[in-house]
């Protein structure tokens, strides 16, 4: 039976400042919760409804609206300091809509990206909402938060290609793009790329529309969709 201070900790997860100050993050379901066991991941506690909790106390503890019958509390783990990133990253721009970073994050897993760089403005990624859209690829994909600029510098100096896309950019479909390596740079859903991050930008992308010959299409594209785009034609090359 949970108590009333059991259930405040859980709900105070919910907000970034809880989650800092505990350094927990939690897992919803049984398929997210068993991959969460089986991972790495220093799991702290497992509620189950008919074992250790009632459908009532799950429902408190739940950031879901159809609760689950599993709830897992993890540790928030350390990541190792990034002097240079390896292979092919992503940087998120101040991406703030939780589900699309959910998404961009298992995007990246289907893709082999193990390594996203965020700048502080963009969301948590153990926000509940967002470890739910993952569907367990945030066991995967290491998530970083800092600078950007900071980062595309250095990466600049040591030859890495930095991409992005904007309206302005070459078409993605027509150009060549090195499926191993560079960071590729993706904006807030309403600003796009900041100017300072943009500055550091070397190799601009645009993704046409299609046909073109029918006249005016959607203004954008949804910032995972672009990123689903993008990352796929990358490795398609």
């Amino acid at each position: 039976m949970l108590t009333k201070a059991d259930i405040k900790r859980m709900r105070s997860l919910g907000d970034k400042a809880g989650r800092t100050a505990l350094g927990l993050f939690v897992a919803e379901g049984e398929k997210l919760a068993g991959e969460l066991l089986a991972s790495d991941f220093r799991v702290r506690e497992v509620y189950r409804v008919g074992e250790n909790v009632s459908a009532s106390e799950m429902a408190r503890i739940s950031f879901l609206r159809t609760p689950t019958p599993v709830l897992a509390v993890a540790e928030i783990p350390s990541l190792r300091a990034v002097t240079a990133p390896e292979g092919l990253c992503l940087a998120l721009d101040d991406v703030q809509d939780p589900g699309n970073l959910g998404t961009i994050v298992r995007l990246a897993d289907w893709f082999g990206v193990r390594d996203i760089f965020c700048s502080p403005g963009t969301a948590d990624c153990w926000n509940p909402k967002v470890v739910q859209a993952t569907m367990g690829a945030i066991l995967r994909v290491r998530v970083h938060y800092g600078p950007l600029e900071r980062l595309l510098s250095s990466a600049s100096a040591a030859g890495i290609p930095v991409y992005g896309t904007f309206l302005e950019g070459d078409d993605i479909y027509r150009c060549s793009l090195p499926p191993d390596g560079g960071i590729v740079v993706m904006g807030n859903e309403g600003k796009g790329i900041s100017p300072s991050v943009a500055g550091l930008v070397s190799h601009k992308l645009y993704i046409p529309p299609y046909p073109r010959e029918m006249g005016p299409t959607s203004e954008s594209l949804n910032v995972a969709m672009a990123t689903a785009i993008t990352l796929s034609e990358f490795r398609r090359r």
